[in-house]
């Protein structure tokens, strides 16, 4: 984890957003045809429509996420489904605590 990538990635309202979401999912998504929000994550699509916005600009700010470490994806067929890497995001907390 680079400290600069993530405060690039949280420097945008709606990947802020996005985490947000993704902490509690289960409380801003709805179902998802059987995949459980909490282990395998929220779908793109669920992703796209809370933040009316296309998906392909949704999926860059999904991968501004991924690279900065913040989140996971998984690839179940034809769909991709975030979830948030809570250990990442202790991390980065800590390095705000100690370094900064």
């Amino acid at each position: 984890m680079e400290p600069i990538e993530v405060f690039k990635a949280l420097s945008n309202e709606a990947r802020l957003q996005i985490l947000e979401w993704l902490k509690d999912p289960n409380s801003h998504f709805g179902s998802q045809g059987g995949v459980d929000l909490i282990e395998v994550g929220v779908c793109v699509s669920q992703i796209t429509t809370k933040l009316n916005m296309t998906q392909s600009t949704t999926s860059q700010y999904l991968s501004v996420l991924q690279r900065a470490g913040l989140v996971h994806a998984t690839r179940l067929g034809k769909w991709t489904y975030y979830k948030r890497d809570e250990e990442a995001i202790k991390q980065i907390a800590s390095y705000i605590q100690q370094d900064i």
